[in-house]
């Protein structure tokens, strides 16, 4: 499934894109509510950190193997070496 993020307010009847953007007729949406008070604190933070981390977990598993630079085919001549 692609997805793509847009900017949208909800104007206590519609919901209203804030991004140009042409939806096709019966497009199936996700929708995240974005609580506009801990919009800008420390507690909007954490909870998607918190968020992201969950999904990391479901994504990498605990026995997921380590895969080290002799499995890269291609190098990515713009990753910069650490």
């Amino acid at each position: 499934m692609t997805t793509i993020t847009l900017s949208a307010i909800y104007d206590g009847e519609h919901i209203r894109l804030e991004d140009d953007y042409q939806l096709p007729k019966n497009a199936r949406l996700l929708v995240t509510l974005v609580d506009a008070v801990a919009d800008q604190g420390e507690e909007f933070r954490r909870d998607w950190s918190l968020l992201a981390l969950r999904s990391l977990s479901r994504a990498y598993g605990e026995h997921e193997p380590e895969y080290g630079d002799e499995k890269v085919i291609e190098p990515n001549p713009l990753y910069e070496k650490r």
